[in-house]
C-alpha cells in the first residue's frame, strides 16, 4: 500500500460526521467580491458547473433584492435540469414587529419555487438592539416566526445565525436562545457564521462542538452547519474545524470568491474533507472535476485562476528540476501529498536552463514523446540557448511542449503562416487622456495570410491593439476549417516584461500569453526585439496548443 492509499489516518472526533453537505453560495456571496459582475447568463453558467460538480446545494441568489436575481430564478426553473444538486433561494427573516405571512422578503423566497430555502438572522444581541433598533425578545420572535412560516409552507429551511460567532462569544445565552427558537420551529440546519471572518480554528471547533452538543447531539436532532469568511487566512481551517466539531453542512464558495478578502474556498475544503478525513462530501467521481470547475468559473466570472489554489493550481503538482523529479518518477508518492488525478490535476515537471537531460527525459515521457538520447541533448543544448536568449520555458509549459515536439520531428499541420501586417491608425477625435489636452482615436487592424493544407487564404480583423487584432485576423482565417476548435478557446491572460533595460524602447521583450479551453489553461510565449513579434509568437504556439489538445 502507497502513502497515498493511507491518507485517512488522521485522528476522527466523536462529533465528525460520515457526510458532510456542501452549500456554494457563489452565485451570492462569491459576487460580492470587488470586480465580480456576473449577468444572468454567467450566474446560469456557473449553476451548470456545480451541478456537474456535484455540491448538494446551489444559492443562486436574493429573489426580490434586484431585477438580475429575479430573472434568475425565473430563467432556472426552465433552463436549469439540475441532476445532482438543490437550488436555494436566499432571503432574510420578517422585519421587526412585522407580520411573517405578509412580509415581502418571505413572499419573494415563495416566488422563486425552490424547494429549499435559507434565510438569514441575528444571533448578536449587539446587532438586535443597534443594528434592528428593537428587542432581544423581537428578535428571538423575527427568527422563530419566519421559520415557522416557511416549513408551513412545505420548505426545507437552512438557517444562517449571523455573527453567531462574535455573539456567542459575548452573550452565549441570547445566542443559544435563537438557535434553539430555530431549532423548535423547524430548522432543517443551523448555520453558524463567521460574519466578521475573525474566528481562529481552535475557537470554531469548541463553540461548533458545544451547539451541537446543545441542539445536534444527545439533546437534539438539529443538524449543524458552519458559514466562514476568510478574514484571518483561516477560512478553509475553520471549516475542517467545524467539521470536527460536528459540522455536517458546510457553506463557501469556488475559489473562495466573497466580500473582503473571500469566503472560504470550497475547492480544498472539499478535498480535505474527502481525501484526507475520509468524509463523503461530493464523491470520488465528482471530485475529479474539480480542477476543470475550479477554472472554468474563474473564466466565467473574469478573474485568473490561482497558479497556486491548493489541488487545483498549475503549480500544485509542479516539480522543478533537481533530486525531486528524478525521484518521483520512481515514488510519485513520495514528493506529492495526494495523487494530482484524484482532483483532475497532473503531475508537472518545471523545465528551465538548469534541467539536465533526466529532467527533460521525464517531460518527455509525461507528454507521451518518444525521444532518443541525441534529440535529447539537441532538446537541452537548444533550450539553454533559447532561455540565454530571454526565454523562460518553467513559465510557458505549452511552448516547451511545441518545443520538444518539434525536435522529435513533429510539424502542425494546421496551418502555414506566409506573413502578417499590423496597422495603427492613430489621430486626433473624441475622448483621449483626461489629464492633458490631447484627444485621440485608435484604430487597429492586422492582415495574416496563411495556408491551410494547399489554400492560400488571406484575413483581416481589427481590435483594440495589435493582438486582439491578431487573433481576430487568425481566427477569421481559420474559421472554415476549425470553427468548433477555436470556439472554446479564449486569452485569459497577457504580460510584457522588458528583457535588457539599459536598451530602452529597443528592449528585447517577452510576451506571456494564458489561454484556456474551459477546462484546461495552458501558457505560451514569444521574445523579439519588436514587441508585436512576440506576440504573434505566443499567440501562434497558443492557437497551435489548443488545436493539439481538444477539451475532452
Amino acid at each position: 500500500m502507497s502513502v497515498q492509499e493511507d491518507l485517512t489516518g488522521i485522528e476522527r472526533t466523536a462529533r465528525q460526521p460520515e457526510r458532510v453537505d456542501i452549500y456554494d453560495t457563489t452565485l451570492r456571496d462569491g459576487s460580492q467580491l470587488e470586480g465580480i459582475s456576473l449577468t444572468v447568463e454567467d450566474k446560469l453558467k456557473i449553476a451548470r458547473q456545480l451541478d456537474r460538480l456535484g455540491v448538494a446545494y446551489i444559492e443562486g441568489g436574493w429573489p426580490g433584492a434586484n431585477p438580475k436575481d429575479i430573472e434568475f430564478f425565473q430563467r432556472a426553473s426552465t433552463e436549469l435540469d439540475l441532476q445532482q444538486s438543490t437550488m436555494v433561494a436566499f432571503g432574510s427573516t420578517r422585519r421587526a414587529k412585522g407580520k411573517s405571512d405578509t412580509d415581502p422578503t418571505l413572499q419573494n423566497l415563495l416566488s422563486a419555487g425552490t424547494g429549499t430555502v435559507c434565510i438569514v438572522g441575528k444571533t448578536w444581541d449587539y446587532h438586535v438592539t443597534e443594528a434592528l433598533q428593537t428587542t432581544l425578545d423581537e428578535g428571538v420572535a423575527m427568527v422563530a416566526d419566519s421559520i415557522a412560516f416557511l416549513k408551513g409552507e412545505g420548505k426545507e429551511v437552512f438557517f444562517d445565525a449571523e455573527h453567531f460567532f462574535d455573539g456567542y462569544r459575548r452573550n452565549p445565552e441570547f445566542s443559544l436562545a435563537v438557535l434553539e427558537a430555530a431549532a423548535v420551529a423547524g430548522a432543517d440546519c443551523l448555520v453558524l457564521c463567521d460574519t466578521n471572518g475573525g474566528s481562529l480554528p481552535a475557537d470554531v471547533e469548541r463553540m461548533v462542538a458545544e451547539v451541537h452538543d446543545h441542539l445536534g447531539g444527545e439533546n437534539g436532532t438539529t443538524a449543524v452547519g458552519v458559514h466562514l469568511h476568510n478574514d484571518t487566512g483561516c477560512g478553509v481551517a475553520n471549516a475542517v474545524a467545524g467539521v470536527r466539531g460536528g459540522a455536517s453542512h458546510v457553506q463557501g464558495t469556488i475559489n473562495g470568491y466573497g466580500e473582503r478578502v473571500g469566503n472560504c474556498d470550497l475547492v480544498p475544503v472539499m478535498a480535505n474533507l474527502s481525501l484526507k478525513m475520509g468524509i463523503e462530501t461530493i464523491g470520488a467521481d465528482n471530485l475529479k472535476h474539480l480542477t476543470s470547475v475550479a477554472h472554468n468559473i474563474a473564466d466565467l466570472v473574469n478573474f485568473a485562476a490561482d497558479p497556486q489554489q491548493p489541488y487545483v493550481g498549475a503549480t500544485a503538482f509542479a516539480h522543478k528540476a533537481g533530486l525531486h523529479t528524478s525521484a518521483i518518477a520512481r515514488r510519485p508518492d513520495a514528493y506529492e501529498h495526494v495523487a494530482p488525478e484524484s482532483v483532475g490535476n497532473g503531475t508537472r515537471f518545471l523545465v528551465s536552463d538548469m534541467a539536465g537531460r533526466s529532467t527533460l527525459a521525464l517531460k518527455a515521457e509525461a507528454l507521451g514523446i518518444d525521444v532518443d538520447g541525441r534529440v535529447l541533448g539537441d532538446i537541452t543544448d537548444t533550450l539553454k540557448k533559447l532561455e540565454y536568449e530571454g526565454y523562460h520555458f518553467e513559465a510557458a509549459d505549452a511552448s516547451l511542449e511545441l518545443l520538444m515536439r518539434g525536435a522529435a520531428g513533429w510539424q502542425q499541420e494546421w496551418f502555414r503562416l506566409e506573413s502578417f501586417r499590423v496597422n495603427l491608425d492613430h489621430r486626433s477625435g473624441a475622448g483621449g487622456r483626461a489629464w492633458t489636452d490631447v484627444n485621440v482615436e485608435v484604430e487597429t487592424e492586422a492582415t495574416v495570410k496563411v495556408w491551410v493544407g494547399e489554400e492560400r487564404i488571406v484575413a483581416t480583423g481589427e481590435g483594440n491593439g495589435p493582438v486582439n487584432a491578431l487573433d481576430a485576423a487568425l481566427r477569421y482565417a481559420l474559421r472554415r476549417h476549425y470553427a468548433d476548435q477555436l470556439a472554446v478557446i479564449s486569452l485569459t491572460d497577457y504580460k510584457v516584461r522588458v528583457l535588457d533595460t539599459g536598451r530602452g524602447t529597443g528592449a528585447v521583450t517577452r510576451v506571456l500569453l494564458e489561454s484556456t479551453n474551459g477546462q484546461e489553461t495552458w501558457s505560451t510565449m514569444g521574445v523579439s526585439e519588436n514587441i508585436i513579434e512576440a506576440s504573434w509568437q505566443a499567440l501562434a504556439d497558443s492557437v497551435v496548443y489548443g488545436l493539439l489538445h481538444p477539451p475532452a
